[in-house]
Formats: C-alpha cells, sequence, structure tokens
C-alpha cells in the first residue's frame, strides 16, 4: 500500500506550459483525492486482450523525446527550454526575420471582399503586392545564385592569374638557353659555310690535279710504250691475256677519254648585246589586255607548278606535282614526250637557249638535264640539301643555276659536270633565281623579303634589295633589262629600276599570295598568277591592273606566248589554261 502523495499545482503548471498540452484534467483528479482522502493500490491481472479489433494511434516522435528509462520531469522541462533557445538562436541567424504568410485562402477571401466592396484600387494595390513579394523573392534568389557564380569566377580568375605567373616565370627561364641556342646555331651556319668553301677549293685543287695527271700520261703514253710487268708465276700459268683483262683496259681507256672531255667551261667575256633591245624599240602595236579564256589543257592529276615556252617553236613544257613533266604542241594541246624521272614533286624547268634540251628543278633535291628529242635524262646535279625551287640557263648554253630551301645557290657546269660555285648569303629559302639575259649577273628573290644580284664568275653578292615585308615567291628581269619585277607572299608586286637598283612603284593584289610574274615580249605587260585564282594583268604605261578570272582555284603559274597574242596559266587543278 502507497500513502497519497498529492502533485503541487505549481508543477503540474510549469509542466502544462513547457509542453503546450491539455493538463486541465489531470488538476481536476489531484483535486478530487485531495478531497476524497486517500486511495489504496490493489494488484488487478491484466489478462491480454485479442488485437485484431484495436486501433492503435500513433504516437509522433518529438525532437525532445526523453530516453526510455530516465523519465524526469526536471529533464524533460530543461530539454523543452534548451529546444526553446534554439530555435531562437536560428531565428536570429536568419537574414530575413521569419513573417507570418498567410495562405492562400485568406488571399482569396480578402480579394473576393475587395472586389465585392468594389475597392478596384485597393484590390490592385493589393495584387501589385503580391507580384512585388513574388518577384523579391525570385530576385534574391537569383542575387543569390549571381553571387555564388561570381565568387567561383573570382576564384578561377585568380587561379588563372596565378597559372599565368608561373608560365611566364617558366618562359623567362628559358629565353638564356634559347639565346645561347641561336648563338650557337649562327656559329655552326658559319662553319658549315667556311667549310663547304674549303670543300669547293678542295675539289678545285683535286681537279686540277687530275687533269695534270692526265696529261702527263698522255704525253707520256705517246712517247714511251706502256710496259707491264708480269711476274714468273703469272708467266707460266696464264699464256695471254683473259676476256677480263681487256674489259678491265675498255673500262679504263673509255675513263680516261671521258676524264679528259670534262673541262670546266668558261664564263664569256664577250657578250653579244641583248637583241630584245631593238626588237622592244621597233614593237609598236599597242598592248594587249582582251584576253578570253579559249582552251583548257588538262595534262596533270596533280597542281602545275610551272609552265615554260620554247624560244623557237610553238611548243610549251608543264611541270606538275606528279613528278612528271610534258611536252605540249601548240594550239591542240597534244603530249608530244613526257619526262617521268624525279622521285618528287616538280618545281621549275627551263629551256636551254638552243631549245633543244631542258632543265628541271624537284624537291628530290637534284636538278636534270633533258634531251628533249630523245626524252632521256642526260645529266643529274646532286648538292642541295632541301628541295630546289627554281633553275635558269645561262645565255651561253654551258652553265645551269639552280636554288633551293637550304639557303643557297648552286651554279653547276654541264661540260665537267660539277658544281662550280655556291652562292651563300640569303638566310632563308631562296625561291627564285634568274640570269640577267646576255651577262653573267644573277638575281635571287628569297624568303627572306630581300633580293640579291651575283656575279656568277666570283660567286660574290654585289647589291642587295630590299623593301619587302614578306617573304618572295618569284623575282625576274625585263625584256630589255632595265626593269626587276618581283611578287611576294601577301599579293605585294614590287618593280625595281635596275640600272639605279631603286624602287620604282609598288602594287598590292593581296591579300592572296603573288605565286609568279612574266612580262610579256613587248616589257610593257606584266602578268601575276594569284593565289586566289585570278591573273592581274598590269599596265605599266597608264598603271592600270585587269583581271582574268577563269581558274577554279589557286593560279601557280603564268607565261606569255612569244608574239603576246596567247597566255597560259597552270592551276592546283591540275590544268593548263590558254587565253587569247
Amino acid at each position: 500500500m502507497a500513502a497519497q502523495r498529492g502533485m503541487p499545482s505549481s508543477a503540474l503548471q510549469v509542466l502544462e506550459e513547457a509542453l503546450g498540452m491539455g493538463l486541465t484534467d489531470a488538476r481536476d483528479t489531484a483535486s478530487a483525492v485531495a478531497a476524497e482522502g486517500a486511495y489504496y493500490l490493489e494488484q488487478v491481472t491484466i489478462t491480454e486482450a485479442s488485437e485484431d479489433d484495436y486501433e492503435y494511434e500513433e504516437i509522433p516522435d518529438d525532437n525532445f523525446s526523453i530516453p526510455e528509462g530516465e523519465e524526469d520531469l526536471a529533464k524533460a522541462i530543461q530539454m523543452v527550454q534548451e529546444q526553446a533557445t534554439d530555435t531562437h538562436i536560428l531565428e536570429e541567424k536568419t537574414d530575413l526575420p521569419s513573417k507570418h504568410v498567410a495562405p492562400e485562402v485568406i488571399e482569396d477571401f480578402l480579394c473576393n471582399f475587395l472586389m465585392r466592396m468594389g475597392m478596384t484600387r485597393t484590390l490592385d494595390c493589393f495584387q501589385s503586392e503580391c507580384k512585388a513579394r513574388e518577384e523579391l523573392l525570385k530576385t534574391q534568389k537569383e542575387r543569390d545564385f549571381h553571387r555564388m557564380h561570381h565568387k567561383r569566377t573570382v576564384q578561377e580568375k585568380n587561379k588563372l592569374i596565378n597559372d599565368l605567373k608561373g608560365l611566364k616565370l617558366h618562359y623567362a627561364s628559358y629565353e638564356p638557353t634559347i639565346r645561347v641556342l641561336h648563338e650557337k646555331h649562327h656559329t655552326l651556319l658559319k662553319q658549315k659555310m667556311l667549310t663547304s668553301l674549303q670543300r669547293d677549293r678542295a675539289v678545285k685543287q683535286i681537279s686540277r690535279v687530275q687533269a695534270t695527271l692526265m696529261c702527263a700520261e698522255s704525253g707520256c703514253s705517246n712517247s714511251v710504250p706502256e710496259i707491264r710487268a708480269i711476274p714468273s708465276r703469272e708467266k707460266k700459268n696464264a699464256p695471254g691475256p683473259t676476256q677480263n683483262d681487256l674489259h678491265e683496259t675498255r673500262e679504263q681507256d673509255k675513263y680516261k677519254t671521258k676524264m679528259k672531255n670534262k673541262t670546266d667551261s668558261k664564263f664569256p667575256t664577250d657578250l653579244q648585246p641583248n637583241p630584245n633591245l631593238y626588237f622592244c624599240k621597233e614593237n609598236n602595236r599597242p598592248a594587249k589586255f582582251d584576253y578570253k579564256l579559249n582552251n583548257i589543257f588538262r595534262l596533270h592529276s596533280l597542281p602545275v607548278s610551272c609552265i615554260a615556252i620554247h624560244p623557237r617553236k610553238d611548243i610549251l613544257v608543264s611541270c606538275g606535282e606528279d613528278h612528271i613533266w610534258k611536252l605540249v604542241g601548240l594550239p591542240k594541246g597534244n603530249v608530244l614526250l613526257t619526262g617521268c624521272s624525279h622521285t618528287d614533286w616538280l618545281s621549275n624547268c627551263c629551256f636551254h637557249p638552243s631549245g633543244n634540251k631542258l632543265a628541271t628543278a624537284s624537291g628530290d633535291t637534284t636538278v636534270k638535264l633533258w634531251n628533249l628529242s630523245k626524252g632521256n635524262c642526260l645529266l643529274t646535279f646532286e648538292g642541295h640539301g632541301h628541295a630546289v625551287w627554281s633553275c635558269t640557263w645561262h645565255t651561253c648554253g654551258d652553265f645551269v643555276a639552280s636554288s633551293s630551301l637550304d639557303t643557297t645557290s648552286k651554279i653547276w657546269d654541264v661540260n665537267s659536270e660539277r658544281c662550280r660555285c655556291t652562292l651563300y648569303g640569303h638566310t632563308d629559302s631562296v625561291n627564285s633565281i634568274e640570269f640577267f639575259p646576255y651577262s653573267n649577273t644573277l638575281l635571287t628573290g628569297s624568303a627572306d623579303k630581300s633580293l640579291s644580284l651575283w656575279d656568277a664568275r666570283t660567286g660574290k653578292c654585289e647589291q642587295t634589295l630590299y623593301g619587302h615585308m614578306h617573304s618572295i615567291n618569284d623575282a625576274t628581269f625585263a625584256p630589255r633589262g632595265h626593269i626587276i619585277a618581283s611578287c611576294d607572299s601577301c599579293g605585294v608586286t614590287k618593280l625595281w629600276d635596275f640600272r639605279k637598283l631603286l624602287p620604282i612603284v609598288s602594287i598590292d593584289t593581296g591579300p592572296s599570295p603573288g605565286n609568279e610574274v612574266n612580262f610579256d615580249s613587248s616589257g610593257r605587260v606584266l602578268a601575276q598568277a594569284s593565289g586566289n585564282g585570278v591573273i592581274h594583268l598590269l599596265d605599266l604605261k597608264s598603271g592600270e591592273i585587269h583581271k582574268l578570272m577563269g581558274h577554279e582555284n589557286e593560279a601557280h603559274t603564268v607565261v606569255f606566248s612569244h608574239d603576246g597574242e596567247s597566255l597560259f596559266s597552270g592551276g592546283s587543278d591540275g590544268t593548263v589554261r590558254k587565253w587569247s
């Protein structure tokens, strides 16, 4: 039996206020107990009832639930107070104070009320405030998003700035090394040039010694018969000369004969005057500019790189990047001869002054001479380190000059079949080379933006012309020889006074590159093959520029016929087009 213990009313009030629960019934029960007296606790046995028909009520799990076995009123009150304190702190930390949001039902009620009462202005203000509130919340969300994006962008920017600073420091550490390597490169180039010069001198000395020995041997053979000593064993075993001995003797005789005939050619000193001077003075017919596309010759499967006109016959030669050249008869364009001995693309060709030979330059670093009567290769000059861009014949026909990607030019002797001279001076690829008509002067155009004039007899550079701002692709003399024309990779064509060695005029037809320039026989019209497929015709008298439109792609080469009535151009589509 347990005695009654009255529960103080103050404790019940505190619990009611803290938990928010209706404790009125409990208070009434306590008052009744105090009034009626003591109660006795009796032992009652509760049997298990069937749970099939009983409905349970789910009790929510509050955050401030007390662990089982530790039920205590003081602890419960303390946990409720802590929960209230935490809620108050969280409300203070928010940016915007929590506001009571009116349910949509209330808003609808207010709207209906204002509409019934006819308070339209108040209704408009109320709806405007609702919309403004929605826009404000939306704008605040966008602001928070953009702030976060801005912070991320600033972080990425700072990271990129740091990476850029690190790369600059890393790049700066390479500059001294690059400078040292550049100086070493220039030193090695100088040593290479000096070595090449010494090699050429040694080759000259060797050729002179061989010529002296051959002369001495020929003199001895005429005066004293050659006696060959044979050992006693050979005499016994070999009664007479064998077939191998006879064959070796014949080969030696052939070699000696060939070496006797291989003497160095001499540059002519008493050259005849240029006949084009008188021809240009007598030619008074007006210049022609109204060319129209007359015919298309499909000759190559790859781009056409060069066209050359025969000096006396109605024949032209076209060179292509398909490793072959073709001799074409005019005006029908039938192929007369084909040459296919090069192992890489052909870059240039040039007829011998007599017209019976052809020189071709190729990307396989060689220059080949061809016999046009039979179509066979007569001679191959090897010595360039990289692709050969251009070649040209001397007026006397004994020398061929070539220019190469290896920054050098070479003069080849056709009779002695060797390199007579190497021209050093350009610092980049030498793209063009041409002999001045009826002289020993050479003109070269280079990717180092300069033109150079050389004395072919000594191999020295006599004059250098500066003025181009881009790589020079081609340069040529006028028929009379008084003007030089050059074009560069940005489409700028310049005319130079050869007598004064000064620029005359500059014509900009860019931005497409100018691939080749050529004068007509009168020297009054200059044609330029452009990278955009247009053939530009410049009237040197009036300064007007005429355009020929017909190439579908890039135009690589252009040349006039001897009478000036026709014009031939080659393009990247492998065709040669005739304009007349």
